[in-house]
């Protein structure tokens, strides 16, 4: 993509779209205007060639330094309840989306900006990472769904001290409590990152966009309901030949061996997708 973006510094290598929030100035804060680009660009990125994108912050010292203080600090009751739905918003579009989404964090990451991490897929933190919601020790509450995704993530008695403390962690506790999937020197951190992205590109977009879907469902519905909708998803999986080309290919080659009869003729797959 050629389009430039105001606050968002951008780099495509290698189906690896890396975006750098850009306002090292402004604690590299969410404001309204930010978050329309990096819902704009989500959805650019979707129609593009991408299948992961990789989030940082400029500067040495944060990643997100949460949403925009000084923009919120003017806002009323309903300025606050819109904000609210909009920054939600971005973070509903970013787990609906069948992007590969990781946040390399270092730095601090809080508020806002530990909600937008919360928002992906996968969160990787630098040794120098400090993650929380502090919001009460200034007068507020998480906006941007920090209440709802932390506890899922990490827990409740986790989430809740985090939250009602307004407590700050490090990477190691970060790692321990599984709010991250890994802390690694801060001059290994793109390169963490750069890995784990590059697993995407090797696994067929239906079947990354289905199981993410259903890791999401997990969270949001009973069990019984939750398995109807992975039994549906796993079946939407049998429109496409992939996995049968697979395992024909491994019969073929011997890497597979099998006592059913028949093997690998092809029976089925009438609804697959040439």
């Amino acid at each position: 993509m050629n389009r430039r973006w105001k606050h968002l510094a951008v780099r495509e290598a290698n189906g690896v779209s890396w975006v750098t929030i850009d306002r090292a100035d402004d604690r590299n804060s969410l404001d309204s205007e930010t978050i329309g680009e990096l819902q704009n660009h989500l959805e650019a990125t979707e129609r593009a060639d991408a299948r992961a994108i990789v989030y940082r912050g400029a500067g040495a010292t944060h990643f997100i330094g949460g949403a925009d203080g000084v923009e919120m600090c003017e806002f009323g009751s309903s300025e606050a309840r819109s904000f609210s739905h909009r920054i939600q918003d971005l973070f509903l579009r970013m787990e609906s989306s069948p992007l590969f989404l990781i946040a390399a964090i270092h730095g601090l990451c809080f508020g806002g900006g530990l909600e937008f991490a919360l928002a992906c897929d996968l969160r990787l933190a630098a040794e120098d990472a400090r993650l929380g919601l502090p919001e009460v020790r200034l007068g507020v509450i998480p906006g941007g769904g920090g209440t709802q995704r932390l506890p899922r993530i990490v827990g409740f008695g986790h989430a809740a001290g985090m939250i009602l403390g307004g407590r700050l962690i490090a990477a190691d506790e970060a790692l321990r409590i599984g709010l991250v999937s890994a802390a690694v020197p801060v001059t290994d951190l793109e390169k963490c990152a750069a890995e784990w992205a590059s697993r995407a590109l090797g696994i067929p977009t239906y079947a990354f966009a289905a199981a993410k879907q259903a890791v999401h469902v997990s969270r949001d519905l009973p069990l019984a309901e939750g398995l109807a909708a992975e039994a549906d998803l796993f079946a939407g999986c049998f429109k496409e030949r992939y996995f049968a080309d697979r395992v024909r290919e491994q019969l073929a080659e011997g890497r597979l061996t099998t006592t059913r009869p028949h093997a690998g003729e092809g029976k089925g797959h009438d609804h697959a997708n040439a």
